[in-house]
C-alpha cells in the first residue's frame, strides 16, 4: 500500500470500527426488546450483526474511495463531514431505540439517518460512482430497518 492510501484507509477503518463498537454497545437485546411485538417478517436477531458487518465494510470502502476521488481538498472535507454526520446519526438511532426505549422517536431520527445516506450517495456520486454504488446497500438496509421500526411502533405504541 502506498503512502497516499495509508491515511484514508486508517481513518475510514478506525471510524467505521468506532461507529460499529459504539452502536453495538448501546444496542440492548434484553427483556424490553424481546418483549416487543414484532412483525412476522422480522428476521432472526443473528441476521443484524452479520448484515451490519457487511454494511460497515461497504461504508468503509466507500469512504476511502470517495475521499481518494475527491477533486479538491474542500470536497474531501465534505466527504469526511458527511460520513461523520452519518456515523453520529447511526449511533443515535441505536441509542434512542434501545437505551431510551423509544422506537417512536427513533423512527423520526431514522429519517435523518436515511437522508444522510442519500446525501452521501448524491455528493460522492458526483466524482465517484463506485463510492455511491457501495452506499446503496446501506440505504436499502436502513430502508428495511425503517419499515421494521415503523411496524414495531404500530404494534407496540404508545411508548414512554
Amino acid at each position: 500500500m502506498n503512502r497516499m492510501m495509508i491515511i484514508p484507509v486508517t481513518v475510514a477503518t478506525v471510524a467505521a470500527l468506532c461507529v460499529a463498537a459504539l452502536g453495538a454497545t448501546v444496542t440492548d437485546l434484553g427483556p424490553w426488546y424481546q418483549a416487543l411485538a414484532k412483525p412476522d417478517w422480522n428476521p432472526p436477531d443473528v441476521v443484524f450483526p452479520m448484515g451490519w458487518t457487511v454494511i460497515y465494510a461497504l461504508i468503509t470502502v466507500a469512504g476511502i474511495t470517495a475521499w481518494r476521488a475527491a477533486p479538491t481538498s474542500a470536497a474531501a472535507e465534505w466527504v469526511l463531514g458527511l460520513f461523520a454526520l452519518n456515523g453520529f446519526l447511526n449511533i443515535s438511532w441505536s441509542l434512542i431505540f434501545f437505551r431510551l426505549q423509544r422506537p417512536d422517536w427513533a423512527l423520526y431520527e431514522l429519517i435523518a439517518l436515511w437522508l444522510s445516506i442519500l446525501a452521501m450517495i448524491v455528493f460522492c456520486g458526483r466524482f465517484s460512482r463506485s463510492a455511491a454504488a457501495l452506499l446503496v446497500p446501506y440505504l436499502a438496509w436502513v430502508s428495511f430497518a425503517g419499515a421494521l421500526n415503523w411496524a414495531v411502533v404500530q404494534l407496540n405504541a404508545p411508548f414512554g
